[in-house]
């Protein structure tokens, strides 16, 4: 018999006996009793504000001012929701169901208060009248939830609000989840997306023997908001040979008539869950044709098929609200009230509004509630990870700048160490799109393999079955596969290429909403945090070009909550290993980590940068010449800008000694802002003692230059900040060359701290001739050499 999973002693899943086979088709009663109390609660959330028993007539009075909310999807998850709950109880298995309808709420809102999850971790809202009251009440309401599948819904780790990642979410939870099935609901509308499109290919890195299983189910009601979807409008035979084309064997469920529906679903789940249960005990090796479901059920279903002459069941009207004129029109309440008697709540719900006890026979107890799974919930299994010495790993530096290193190709060696010390847990995984070695971070191999179930040829590298690195080239599955896996209470960090992260903004968006919703929730548990590493960034993919140079993630990371991101630009090797140790203890924030592959000077040594780091922003004294009050500062964040100012510092030493410099090196973005706007903000009394509150700022940055300035609008000294950055100014050249275009290069640097020191301009004409040449000869120079001037290309720090 297959096993495992956490401490598993017995097998999972177990076998229904021939007793409990012969007895389905009377169960399908209780079924479908509980799918119609499920519609009735679905239904007077989006209607009533009281009599929520129907204990007499409805009145305009009894039903909400503005109605909100989505009707057509809603009888279609019900119907699942309940059939899972039979499957449960009859198996004990343990079920995750994710939910990709977009607007969702009022089912897995009702089917959660029904199971009694929902009155557990909302003891306000009880499984009585009173609380179904309040349940109907609070939906779509001001100062109550929303009206999709939302943070405050118990066994959600998905946010309905916005289409495409449902199934990359059920992928990434099913991973090193051996004993989890993932139910995940997708609805035709979504299935449109690029995303969901890709999703599909999940199947190709799930491991029969180690990982969970996902089971798609995909809903089509025919219709979205206003338009016919696709999948629902083509041919059988084109859809079943797309579904098999992406490697799965689906079953169908289709028509409208409930007890047949019943026993179709009833008939194919079982079906499904024993092909299930064979895959898992079969240990071949090979890639199994994982099943899935298609449901094809009316949109809106069981609701008014017409209303004022026009159909509404079964078509885009059903998508809402399908009776919209409840309190102004007599006739519209009527049908309103004919509709939610339809459901018999008479037979459902006893005279004090409790679920007789009858109906919730079917709901499973404990933690095998979909509503209750530990796995929606994922810091109660979140275990801390362990991490190796950042020591062991440090670089040694002897003399600031003088020696160089990759730091990435160093952290590669501290997450294989990472992979090492976590394998018997299971629960690290890195994911990239096809750039982990390229970024590179390819030490890893030496601990695990590429995750990958389909064909592998003598010529391929690093491609296992059971490998813990997951690579394919879609940033959205690698966002969404890693979301899953750190909602479900593991850990985890996604490489990218610094350009094209944006792909990923509005999953990164809804990531960072849902954290900060979480946090506001007492029972939801911290997970650990989403890490970014954007490597091969804008000043170093000189190779490729203009289409690979992109800063901006950041400024679009910024917009977001204080208490929930976190943004780190790392100088040299011993700092990202210090910042990455941080980020992958962390919980409950996004972390923006950016770094180059590419030689770069080692700055600190590794106390140096734990102090460093531990601050976020502090003065070089030793790269200074300032002892007490400077005349200018050079600040920089960012491993390029950071070069540059320390060049420019060496120049402004060598041509000016006189001058009074003080360097100050940010890694901590955030800790520019006030400390009213961000827990790592500096106070103003820290801010002006470290940057001045009167002297000219000359700050070099590795984004678009005008984030600083944002950041930074308040302080005192911001008319004296001069910011240099990506002007959006780039090409297939040097990397050097990069940095002139932008008017970043350490020559520019020096004629503006001319420019801006008082006084120092007519003194200094000389040298700002001289740096004018220098940028003059460069241009020459790459031009007739393809490469950058020896004395930029090997300059080290001479001090």
């Amino acid at each position: 018999m297959w096993q495992g999973g956490r401490n598993r002693v017995a097998p999972p899943w177990r076998q229904p006996n021939p007793g409990e086979r012969a007895s389905r088709m009377t169960d399908l009663a209780l079924v479908d009793a509980y799918w119609r109390a499920a519609n009735y609660l679905s239904a007077g959330q989006i209607y009533l504000l009281d009599n929520p028993l129907l204990t007499e007539p409805l009145t305009p009075e009894h039903i909400k001012p503005r109605l909100l909310g989505h009707w057509g999807t809603t009888p279609g998850l019900n119907f699942l929701y309940a059939h899972l709950n039979r499957a449960i109880r009859e198996r004990d298995v343990e079920v995750l169901f994710v939910t990709g309808p977009g607007h969702g709420g009022p089912a897995l809102l009702a089917n959660t208060w029904l199971e009694g999850s929902y009155s557990e971790n909302y003891p306000d809202v009880p499984r009585d009248e009173e609380g179904m009251r309040r349940l109907f009440r609070q939906f779509s309401f001001p100062g109550g939830v929303p009206s999709h599948v939302a943070p405050e819904v118990p066994g959600s780790i998905h946010e309905g609000g916005e289409l495409g990642y449902s199934l990359a979410h059920a992928f990434g939870a099913a991973f090193d989840n051996p004993d989890l099935l993932v139910a995940c609901v997708i609805g035709d509308g979504e299935a449109e997306t690029g995303p969901l499109a890709a999703s599909w290919h999940g199947n190709k890195f799930l491991d029969p023997a180690r990982d969970g299983v996902v089971l798609p189910i995909l809903h089509l009601n025919g219709y979205k908001i206003a338009n016919p979807a696709v999948l629902a409008r083509i041919p059988h035979e084109e859809l079943d040979a797309l579904l098999r084309g992406y490697g799965y064997a689906p079953h169908y469920v289709e028509g409208a008539d409930p007890a047949a529906m019943h026993a179709r679903m009833a008939e194919v789940l079982d079906g499904v869950l024993d092909e299930v249960r064979r895959i898992k005990e079969s240990g071949d090796g090979e890639r199994p044709r994982w099943p899935m479901i298609v449901l094809r059920s009316p949109k809106g279903w069981t609701g008014p098929s017409e209303v004022d002459g026009v159909p509404i069941e079964g078509t885009w009207r059903a998508h809402q609200v399908p009776l919209a004129g409840v309190r102004d029109n007599p006739e519209h309440l009527r049908q309103l009230e004919t509709w939610l008697r339809s459901y018999r709540p008479q037979e459902l719900f006893d005279d004090h509004g409790r679920p007789k006890p009858e109906l919730l026979a079917l709901a499973p107890s404990g933690t095998r509630r979909m509503g209750s799974t530990p796995h929606a919930n994922g810091g109660l299994l979140l275990r801390e990870l362990r991490l190796p010495s950042v020591a062991a790993h440090s670089v040694e530096v002897t003399k600031h700048g003088t020696t160089t290193s990759e730091p990435t190709r160093v952290l590669g060696r501290l997450l294989r160490d990472v992979m090492t010390l976590n394998a018997d847990e299971k629960n690290f995984r890195l994911f990239g799109p096809d750039e982990t070695a390229s970024n590179r971070l390819d030490a890893v191999y030496e601990a695990t393999a590429k995750q990958w179930q389909a064909e592998r040829l003598p010529t391929d590298e690093h491609l296992e079955p059971n490998g813990r690195v997951v690579e394919v080239l879609s940033e959205h599955l690698c966002q969404g596969f890693l979301e899953g896996y750190l909602l479900t209470g593991r850990h985890g960090l996604f490489n990218c290429y610094e350009a094209f992260i944006h792909i990923v903004d509005s999953m990164f968006n809804q990531h960072a909403k849902w954290l900060g919703t979480s946090r506001k929730l007492p029972w939801r548990r911290s997970v650990a945090s989403l890490n970014y590493l954007l490597s091969s960034h804008v000043w170093r993919q000189d190779h490729n070009g203009f289409s690979h140079q992109d800063p901006g993630f950041i400024d679009h990371v910024m917009n977001k909550k204080a208490e929930v991101v976190r943004v780190y630009l790392p100088p040299d090797t011993n700092t990202l290993l210090s910042v990455a140790d941080h980020c992958l203890r962390s919980r409950d924030y996004v972390n923006v980590v950016v770094s180059g592959k590419n030689l770069t000077p080692d700055w600190l040594g590794p106390q140096e940068a734990a102090l460093h780091c531990a601050r976020g922003a502090g003065t070089w004294e030793w790269a200074g010449t300032a002892d007490g009050e400077p005349d200018v500062v050079l600040a920089c964040a960012g491993d390029a800008p950071t070069l540059e100012v320390m060049a420019a510092a060496a120049l402004l030493r060598e041509h000016l000694p006189e001058l009074r410099v003080r360097v100050v090196n940010v890694v901590d973005l955030m800790r520019l802002q006030p400390e009213t706007e961000h827990p790592h903000g500096m106070p103003d009394r820290e801010f002006d003692a470290l940057f001045t509150p009167d002297r000219p700022v000359i700050f070099a940055y590795h984004g678009y230059p005008w984030l600083i300035h944002r950041l930074t609008y308040r302080r005192a000294n911001h008319v004296n900040l001069h910011v240099r950055g990506y002007k959006e100014e780039g090409t297939t050249t040097t990397p050097f060359d990069m940095l002139v275009l932008n008017d970043m290069d350490r020559y520019r640097l020096v004629i503006d701290v001319i420019d801006r020191v008082p006084g120092l301009g007519v003194r200094a004409a000389g040298l700002r001739q001289l740096m004018q040449d220098q940028r003059t000869r460069h241009h020459t120079w790459i031009r007739e050499h393809g490469e950058d001037l020896p004395e930029v290309r090997d300059w080290a720090w001479p001090y």
